[in-house]
């Protein structure tokens, strides 16, 4: 093959888009439709929730309405939102879908698993209800209570208790009389409102905090001694102060702190760490009206431990965050510019240092809302895609790996990564190489790494990649009808002397293809004509410049950075 051919067979498959094999499943329903919450199910499947639409015709034409929210009931069930949980397998395969058909039901919010495999599910009526649902692990209706205050309420999130209970965190909006018109308010101020359960989903307490201004409740955890942490936010002539506090777990209060803040803030999320301490999400407008992540890490006594902003090039904001067990944090949500919302995950080093970030989705609107971390360290994540020239919210649930890779399903993967690992059992025990559970080959040699601004290979890289196809071509041709793809990554370290940005940029674009590009032509040269036509339809080559740069301590290894990896991708 010459020369030419093979750069057009690079340049090719850099356009290709995600894979069938990917952990990715997107849910089309008539009009919009959404996920809000994820878990994990104590067999290793996950659920998810969320909420479509349905729209009937029986509605009561012919009777008249001073009530806006006696109407709103009087059409619930009829047409509107109905509350969906979903069940996938390891394979990304659906295997339970319900409809949870309740009266006044409006939207669904959070739920949480019981001690029994069940689910408390919790959301909103149209009359301005609270709603907390009771399901069993077969997602069928044990129990259900309506609970709030007089006024109008609003769930916010459902945080599991270690008694087994739950709290729900949410807010309780002006009041109405049955008199007033719908234009008429002004009768009180937005309060928190929290309420506790038992594991039988049976109401304990119901309490309500705020100011003389509008007071959202946001996000909660409980902390080791069974008190309660409260993220919440007052919001006062067009400003917003973020709040934490500490209840005891009755509901008393025991400290309030106020978070400073000299910019348009919005508090997002909270989570306890394994440390014992807290870290909340903000949203934070700068100078540009952009939205930029600011994280907050404090103690049980208020104190702050660290206050850092991750500055991003466009508008982003973390949805959700949760910790690995080392200590790492991922956070999920979106990154927004003029023309494209793409869904965003961020990997956290437990500094609250950016590590680094990967965008999803497609030229439209996408957006991850919740994750969860698996017992095997990968993510789930529920989110909303929007397809290409369409205006219609579908569910999304994707899986990504430790490293912000899209993750595989599991109809094949771990027989191929337990092959790859027997079959070169002795590079792996010699530190020349490393084989992922997605996958991936990373090259541990350090005679495998480029030297600055190098991309040809070496004597000792030839050698050593001829014998390591020699193994690896013949093992994914006897195993054709699962391999989809075979990608070869160039990599780059970040510097580049003397040069602008965009020069450093583009200088280590065109390098870390040049580096896919030798590797690529390497193996497939060592190969016989049969086995390269093979190549020709499974090799992808692609430079991943500076993105996947290897990080120590927080700090780059710049030589460790200069390498290909290679991806096996499975149909």
């Amino acid at each position: 093959m010459k020369l030419t051919t093979l750069l057009l067979l690079l340049l090719c498959n850099l356009l290709l888009d995600a894979k069938s094999s990917d952990f990715s499943i997107i849910i089309h329903k008539p009009f919009n439709a959404a996920l809000v919450d994820i878990t994990q199910n104590y067999d290793g499947t996950l659920s998810a929730l969320g909420f479509t639409y349905e729209f009937k015709q029986a509605l009561h034409v012919n009777k008249t309405y001073t009530d806006p929210f006696e109407y709103l009931k009087s059409v619930s069930n009829k047409y509107g939102s109905k509350m969906q949980i979903l069940t996938i397998n390891n394979k990304a395969k659906i295997i339970q879908s319900k409809i949870i058909n309740i009266t006044k039901f409006s939207k669904p919010v959070s739920f949480a698993k019981t001690p029994s495999n069940g689910y408390f599910v919790g959301g909103d009526t149209m009359d301005g209800s609270e709603l907390l649902l009771m399901l069993n692990a077969h997602m069928n209706l044990i129990h259900y209570q309506y609970f709030g205050t007089k006024n109008h309420n609003k769930t916010n999130k459902l945080i599991p208790l270690k008694d087994g209970g739950v709290l729900a965190i949410g807010t309780s909006f002006t009041s109405r009389m049955p008199q007033d018109n719908i234009f008429q308010g002004g009768l009180g101020n937005d309060d928190i409102c929290i309420s506790r359960f038992t594991k039988n989903a049976q109401l304990l307490w119901n309490k309500k905090y705020g100011t003389q201004y509008d007071d959202e409740g946001i996000d909660a955890a409980e902390a080791d001694d069974g008190s309660l942490i409260i993220l919440s936010a007052t919001h006062k002539m067009g400003k917003t102060t973020v709040n934490i506090s500490r209840l005891t777990q009755n509901g008393d209060k025991i400290w309030l702190k106020e978070i400073a803040n000299k910019s348009t803030t919005q508090p997002i999320s909270l989570l306890k760490l394994r440390d014992h301490n807290f870290v909340i999400s903000l949203s934070q407008s700068d100078t540009m009206h952009k939205k930029q992540i600011h994280l907050i890490k404090f103690d049980i006594y208020k104190n702050i431990l660290i206050d850092t902003h991750i500055a991003t090039t466009y508008s982003s904001q973390l949805n959700d965050i949760e910790e690995f067990s080392d200590g790492s944090l991922i956070g999920v949500g979106f990154v927004q510019d003029n023309d494209n919302t793409d869904a965003l995950a961020m990997k956290i080093s437990d500094k609250l240092k950016l590590l680094n970030q990967e965008h999803y989705g497609s030229n439209n609107y996408d957006t991850f809302k919740k994750a969860t971390i698996l017992a095997n360290t990968q993510v789930a994540i529920a989110g909303i895609h929007t397809d290409k020239n369409s205006n219609d919210n579908n569910m999304w649930i994707l899986k990504l790996n430790k490293d912000m890779s899209i993750a595989q399903k599991a109809s094949s993967v771990q027989y191929i990564y337990k092959q790859l690992c027997t079959l070169f059992q002795k590079e792996i025990k010699n530190k020349k190489l490393l084989i992922k559970e997605s996958l991936n080959i990373e090259f541990l040699d350090k005679n495998l790494y480029f030297h600055t601004g190098q991309y040809q290979l070496n004597k000792k890289q030839k050698k050593f990649f001829t014998k390591f196809s020699q193994k690896l071509i013949p093992f994914l041709y006897a195993h054709k009808t699962q391999i989809k793809m075979l990608e070869i990554n160039g990599h780059t370290s970040s510097e580049w002397q003397n040069s602008s940005f965009a020069n450093k940029y583009l200088n280590n674009e065109e390098l870390s293809m040049k580096r896919s590009y030798e590797t690529l032509k390497s193996l497939f040269l060592a190969q016989n004509k049969s086995k390269q036509k093979y190549l020709a339809k499974i090799l992808k080559g692609s430079g991943i410049n500076y993105k996947n740069k290897i990080m120590i301590n927080n700090k780059e290894d710049k030589e460790k950075s200069r390498r290909v990896s290679l991806k096996i991708i499975l149909n």
